[in-house]
């Protein structure tokens, strides 16, 4: 693991578990269903990172929103629109990925936004 890496996840404060939507054969009854999967092993160790942005458009009066950016092992393969339920300092929320992540040799950024169903 290189130094930049380390030095990295020493700042993961958090912990995510990854659910992505899918097909499902049910063994007793052999209908395939659509579900909610949690993928990649869990807790994953993570950081989500907050800032707030103004809005460029004047309609709507000037209002900040929240960015919110998932820091996290560049090893994962986290496809977007997942599900990611993130613990940090205490609460826990749901967010899915908005795109495709930034991957670099030390991580991974993922921007998120608030999860509010299976599209």
């Amino acid at each position: 693991m290189n130094k930049t890496k380390k030095a990295i996840e020493r700042l993961y404060i958090g912990t995510c578990d990854i659910y992505e939507y899918g097909k499902v054969k049910d063994p007793k009854t052999k209908r395939t269903e659509s579900k909610e999967l949690k993928v990649n092993g869990s807790p994953i160790k993570c950081r989500a990172s907050y800032s707030s942005i103004p809005s460029t458009n004047q309609q709507e009066g000037g209002k900040m929103y929240q960015a919110v950016k998932l820091f996290i092992n560049p090893d994962l393969d986290i496809k977007p629109n997942s599900k990611i339920v993130i613990t940090q300092n205490g609460r826990t929320t749901e967010y899915k990925n908005s795109g495709t992540a930034a991957v670099y040799s030390s991580h991974q950024e993922i921007n998120l936004e608030l999860f509010k169903e299976w599209a």
